[in-house]
This record gives structure tokens, C-alpha cells and sequence, in this order.
């Protein structure tokens, strides 16, 4: 049997870290979303949004700005979490962080369509040759393509949670109904987003938020788990531990 071994300094240090920036991230997307990006996109209705935008211009660049902090927690979360991870697994923890990685390439590509479409919104010189009507439906088209981001980059989020609660489950670090829940939770969002993109109706037999919603309060209890609680001993590691003590013993 391998021996995972159990948590060392640094990899209980990453665990807190990873755990702020679970969190971190959360509250994040519940601001730049609900607090902001909600109020003033109004669905259907082109000029409305862009005239909201337009008259709350410094709200619409603080949304870009969190998701700018967005990327950097993510980046700082799955580089915590290959720390934690790769002691379990190497191959499967750069798979986890590889995934990670695409999503935030995924929300700093809908951070320069925001930005993009603010531009549309704007006066410079050039844009008189469309008119008005034509520049906010190219503005919401642009703000339309960061959801598109969002779903494209929710199969690798899916895929890295399911990896990490897969690995938490081998390693023990954390109670295993936490890591199956997580499993299970991220399989369902993985598949939900996967029949998603084949069948773009998927949402009226699911409703949307139900693809994500249960990984991400996967995600909120592991990230209050590892802040607070932080790494359990690996129970793998014990009988090889107890093996070498024997051995040493008899030499």
C-alpha cells in the first residue's frame, strides 16, 4: 500500500489558505452577481441595459474589477490546493489544477467582454458610423458571450471539484461525507453542463441554478472546513507507520 503520509507544515498551511480562498471566491461571485450584475442587466431589453450601464458606469467597472479579484482567488486557490493534493495523487492533483486554470481564463475572458461592451457604450470616435439601437445590441451581445465563458468553463470547474473530492476522499484529510458529497455534487454539475451544451433547452427540464448550486455548498463547507478545522492525519498512513516502527525495532 502507498503511503500518502500525514499532513505536513506546509501542506496545513495551504489548507488554510485554500479554505480564505474558497470562500474568498464565493463571496465574489454573490456580490459582483447579485449586488451588481442582476441589477442592471435587464433580460430581453438591449437599450434598458445599456442605459443602465451607462448611468451606473462606475457600479459596471467595480463588477469587472471583482471579477478580476475572482481570477486572482482562483489562481491563488488551485495553487494552495496542489500543495494539499499532490502528496495524494501528482497526476490527478495537476489535473485538478489544470482545470482550475481554464476557469479562470473563462472569467477573464468575460471580464474583457464586459469591458468591451462598455467601450460600444462609450464616445469615441468611430462609433457614430452605427447607430444607437445597433451599438447596445452589439454591447449585449458582448455581456451574452460572458455567460457563454461561464458555461464553457463550468465542465473544467465540475471536473476539478470532482477530482478534489475524490482525492479528499483517498487521502482522509477531511471526513468522507464531506468528500462524497462533493464527488457526487460536482459528477452532477459535470453532467449537467455537458447536456447543457448539446441540448441548449436543458434549462426549462433543470433549472440552472440547480446545475451548480449543490457544488458550490460543497465547496462553501470545504472552504470552512479547511480555515477552521484544517487537515485531519491520513488514516492511510497509519499501518505503514506502525509497520516502520516494528521494523525498526527489530534492527
Amino acid at each position: 500500500m502507498s503511503v500518502i503520509g500525514t499532513s505536513d507544515g506546509p501542506q496545513r498551511q495551504a489548507a488554510r489558505v485554500a479554505g480564505a480562498a474558497f470562500l474568498l471566491a464565493i463571496a465574489i461571485v454573490v456580490i459582483s452577481n447579485y449586488g451588481i450584475s442582476f441589477r442592471l442587466s435587464i433580460p430581453g431589453d438591449a437599450g434598458e441595459t445599456a442605459r443602465n450601464i451607462m448611468a451606473h458606469e462606475t457600479l459596471f467597472r467595480l463588477n469587472t474589477a471583482c471579477n478580476i479579484a475572482y481570477v486572482v482567488t482562483i489562481v491563488v486557490l488551485l495553487t494552495a490546493l496542489y500543495v494539499v493534493l499532490e502528496p495524494v495523487n501528482r497526476y490527478l492533483a495537476l489535473v485538478a489544477t489544470t482545470c482550475r486554470l481554464v476557469v479562470a481564463l473563462m472569467w477573464s475572458i468575460t471580464t474583457l467582454n464586459m469591458l468591451g461592451a462598455l467601450r460600444l457604450l462609450g464616445n469615441a470616435a468611430y462609433l457614430p458610423v452605427f447607430r444607437a439601437d445597433q451599438l447596445q445590441t452589439l454591447a449585449r451581445l458582448h455581456l451574452s458571450a460572458g455567460y457563454d465563458a461561464y458555461y464553457v468553463g463550468l465542465p473544467f470547474w465540475a471536473a476539478a471539484s470532482t477530482v478534489c473530492g475524490y482525492l479528499l476522499w483517498e487521502s482522509r484529510y477531511v471526513p468522507r461525507a464531506l468528500a462524497a458529497f462533493g464527488v457526487l455534487s460536482s459528477s452532477w454539475c459535470l453532467a449537467c453542463a455537458f447536456l447543457f451544451i448539446v441540448f441548449p433547452h436543458f434549462d426549462t427540464v433543470i433549472n440552472a441554478y440547480w446545475f451548480d448550486s449543490p457544488m458550490v455548498l460543497f465547496e462553501m463547507a470545504l472552504g470552512l472546513w479547511l480555515l477552521f478545522k484544517g487537515l485531519s492525519p491520513s488514516r492511510m498512513a497509519q499501518p505503514d507507520l506502525a509497520g516502520g516502527r516494528a521494523a525498526s525495532a527489530i534492527r
